[in-house]
Formats: C-alpha cells, structure tokens, sequence
C-alpha cells in the first residue's frame, strides 16, 4: 500500500562566492524537481529526467534515497516506510559547482519530513543536511533561498539569511567536463599565510557589507579570492581569462563556483549586459579549448518548497 506523495523543488546554488570559502553560499534560479512516494513495502523505483539522469544511481546508493532514510530514521519512521518511488526532473548539471547533490540531499530530507508530518523544522533539517553533505554552504542556499553566510559551532551549522539590495544576475559559464568536489579539494593547503587570511577576510567582509547596502561600488572589490581559486585554476583551463573576459563585458565580478568547474559571474540588472557577458566567458573558455555553454540566472528567494501534494491508491 502506498501513502501520500510530495513534490518538492529546490534551487541549485553557488558556494564560496569568491572569498567566503566554505562559508558563503547563493541561490540561483535553475531547480531540480522531486516526486516521492513512500511506500510500507520494501522496493525502490526511480524515474529520472534531465541533467545526468543517466549517471545517477537508481538503487539504494541514491543520495535522496540515502537523504530520506536519514529522515526516517531520526522520525523513528523506518519500520513504515521501507520502500519508496522517486521520480526526479534535473535541471542542475552534474559535479559541475552549481550543487547538485545539495539539491538531492535537501530534496530528499524536505520531501519525506512533509511525509511524515513536517516534524523537523529548517534549522533541524539544516544540520540533518550539513551532515550528509560535510558542510552547510551549498545546502543552507538550497534550504532558505537568498545569500546566506553560514559557520559551524559546536558542530553546529548556523545560517543567517538575506536578500541582497542591488538586484542582480548570475552569469554562469558551465564547461563541458566534471570536476569532483574531492578532486578540487586534493589541491588545497593545508595551511595558508597570515597575508592570504587577511586578505579574504576582508573581501568576504565587504562582500557581505555591499550585498547589505546596495553599494556597487565596493561589491565591485569584493570578489578577489586567495585560499582556493589560485590553487584549482590549474584544473580548469582559462580560468583566469574567462575572469577578465567578464568583467571587460561588464560584470562586477567573476568567481568559482563551488568547487567547479563552473565559472560565476555577477551582474547588475540595471547594466543589461548579462547576454554579452555570457558570450564573452564563453568564447574565452573557447579560446582555451574548452567547450562551454552560458546560463543567465536570478537570486532565488524561496528555498525548497512543496509544489504539489497528492494521495497515491
């Protein structure tokens, strides 16, 4: 016997936003879709569609499935619902820094915390998520919508949440290969200088204070990084000239995203020049031997959210 279904959205996002490694994150308006359907027998069907369908497991090492058990679990819900029906509609790429798996994991823990009668609240399931994720910067975006500035403490993640006052695009260069997140990790120091430190913690400052204030002005010298952009432009070719490219066709700033290899660039709305940037970082990708295509996006305000409730027979 089946019980209710849910269907839930959740936006992808960008991490790291230049000099807030680990810390800073945004939501961005390209979203990855989930029906789930709890079931009281074991079994598991998938139905996928989109970005890497054909990549993604369809077994029990599915990360939402793997997300929604995590749930059960700690719902004392296991005995219940043993088996289930996942249909996912991607549109986030894979392994590319737009997080996709924060969108699975949020996906799969908000899905089945509806199921079992929304027990959780967002900050709970914001640490059931940093959990199976190793960190709160993509899945705190991905719960919440907006700019969030998250730490841990205590093993704790906290989130503070805020809609930026300049109204802006996000302009992202999505190149044609995968980067493991672990990958991008291996070729980070273990141990940075006093100069590089200081160097992001005022950055990631003013990038917080701009984004606040509605100051173009210093957003504009608030994008430079230190800790892991210099050290992971080696995996992706022409990054550096992808940076400049965007900010020569106007954008204000051009990151990293996440751990890559997708390239981030940050426009105003009232600039009109998101198309031009888009086309410029291409075509410096291009000119590096890399094939790569322009995504135009805007701040999502929601965070996940339920689309649609039914009963299945």
């Amino acid at each position: 016997m089946e019980g209710k279904s849910i269907r839930i959205r959740v936006p992808g996002t960008s991490a790291n936003c230049g000099p807030g490694f680990d810390t800073l994150g945004i939501a961005c308006t390209i979203y990855n879709e989930l029906e789930l359907t709890l079931k009281e027998e074991p079994g598991l069907e998938f139905f996928m569609t989109g970005e890497g369908a054909e990549n993604i497991p369809r077994d029990e090492r599915n990360i939402v499935w793997r997300s929604v058990r995590y749930l059960l679990e700690r719902a004392n819900a296991l005995e219940q619902f043993r088996g289930g029906i996942i249909r996912m509609k991607n549109e986030v790429p894979l392994s590319r820094g737009l997080g996709s798996s924060a969108t699975a994991i949020v996906a799969g823990l908000k899905a089945a915390n509806v199921l079992v009668g929304n027990r959780f609240n967002r900050r709970e399931l914001l640490q059931f998520a940093t959990r199976i994720e190793g960190h709160p910067d993509n899945v705190a975006p991905a719960i919440y919508g907006g700019f969030t500035v998250n730490i841990m403490e205590r093993g704790r993640a906290q989130c503070f949440s805020f809609l930026p006052k300049l109204r802006m695009k996000m302009v992202a260069a999505v190149p044609d290969f995968p980067l493991p997140t672990r990958t991008a990790r291996e070729v980070l120091p273990e141990e940075v200088s006093r100069k590089d430190a200081i160097f992001n913690i005022g950055r990631a400052s003013l990038l917080v204070a701009a984004l606040c204030r509605g100051n173009a002005y210093f957003l504009r010298r608030a994008f430079e990084d230190a800790l892991h952009q210099p050290y992971r432009a080696g995996l992706i070719p022409g990054m550096m000239e992808v940076f400049g490219a965007a900010r020569r066709a106007g954008a204000l700033g051009a990151t990293l995203s996440g751990a890559g290899p997708c390239l981030m660039a940050y426009v105003l709305e009232r600039d009109r020049c998101a198309r031009d940037v888009g086309e410029a970082m291409v075509e410096a990708f291009r000119e590096n031997g890399v094939k790569a295509q322009a995504l135009v996006l805007n701040l999502d305000t929601r965070g996940a959210h339920i689309m649609k409730e039914t009963h299945a027979g």
